[in-house]
C-alpha cells in the first residue's frame, strides 16, 4: 500500500468521521475511530483515553466507548492503568510490520487459489472495481477511495472461495488506517498498479505472479505506516 523507500511520510489524514449515529454495532465504530487514530500516531503510546471527552466528541454515550475500550483492551491496543481508567497501548515498528506480513500472506494465499478458478466474467468484475477506484482517485474522493479499495478486495476474496480465510484477512485489516491511505496519491498509484498486475496475471494464468501483485501492495503499505510512525517520533523499536 504505498511506493518505495526513498518518499518522505506524508501527512496523516484526519481520523474517519467523528459524529457516529446510533446503530447496533456503535461500540465497533467507536473502537475502528481509535484503532484508526492509536495505528497513526494520532493516539500515542502511554496517553489516557477518557471515556466522558471520547463519548463527547464521538457524540455518542458513554456505554459504547467503555465497550469499545474492552475490545481494544483484548487486542492488546489500550491498557487499564490504575487511576488512569485506559491508556494507549505500545506499538511499534515490529508490531506494523507483522500485522501486514500476516495481511500479505493471507492475501496471497487466496490469490493462488484465485488464479486455478477465476474465469473471464470474473475478471471483468475485477476490472470494473479497479475502474471505480481508478475514477474514485482521479476525482480525489477519498471516502469513494476507501470504499472503491474495500470493494475490490471484497470482490476478489469473494471469488476465491476462500471463506474462513478471507475472514481472517478482514479481521486483519481492521488495523489498517484506510482513510490515511485513500488520502496519499502515491498509495493510490501503487494500489492501482498492484490491481492491474493481479488481472493480468489471473489473463496468464500465473499463480506465482498473483500472489506477488498482491503481496505488493501490503510490504507497501507496511513500509509507508512505518515512515509515518517514523515521523511523528514513536519508537522505532525491532524488538
Amino acid at each position: 500500500m504505498r511506493s518505495n523507500g526513498t518518499s518522505s511520510a506524508r501527512p496523516m489524514a484526519s481520523s474517519p468521521s467523528l459524529r457516529l449515529g446510533r446503530r447496533p454495532q456503535l461500540s465497533e465504530e467507536v473502537a475502528s475511530v481509535l484503532r484508526h487514530k492509536i495505528m497513526t500516531a494520532e493516539l500515542l503510546p502511554g496517553v489516557p483515553i477518557r471515556m466522558d471527552e471520547t463519548a463527547a466528541e464521538l457524540g455518542v454515550s458513554v456505554t459504547p466507548v467503555r465497550e469499545a475500550l474492552l475490545t481494544l483492551r483484548g487486542e492488546g491496543m489500550v491498557e487499564s492503568a490504575p487511576h488512569r481508567g485506559y491508556v494507549v497501548g505500545d506499538l511499534s515498528r515490529t508490531d506494523v510490520e507483522d500485522i501486514f506480513w500476516l495481511q500479505g500472506e493471507a492475501a496471497a494465499r487466496i490469490a493462488r487459489r484465485t488464479a486455478g478458478v477465476i474465469d473471464s466474467d470474473q475478471r471483468a468484475e475485477l476490472a470494473a472495481a479497479v475502474d471505480r477506484l481508478r475514477s474514485a482517485v482521479a476525482d480525489g474522493d477519498q471516502d469513494a477511495i476507501a470504499e472503491a479499495e474495500f470493494d475490490f478486495h471484497r470482490t476478489h476474496n469473494r471469488i476465491s472461495g476462500s471463506t474462513k480465510l478471507a475472514w481472517f484477512l478482514l479481521s486483519a485489516t481492521r488495523y489498517t488506517p484506510h482513510q490515511m491511505y485513500a488520502s496519499d496519491p502515491e498509495w493510490a498509484a501503487v494500489a492501482l498498479n498492484s490491481h492491474d498486475r493481479l488481472i493480468a496475471a489471473y489473463e496468464a494464468g500465473d499463480a506465482d505472479a498473483a500472489a506477488a501483485a498482491v503481496a505488493l501492495q501490503f510490504t507497501d503499505g507496511a513500509a509507508r505506516l512505518t515512515r509515518h510512525l517514523s515521523s511523528t517520533g514513536i519508537r522505532d523499536s525491532e524488538s
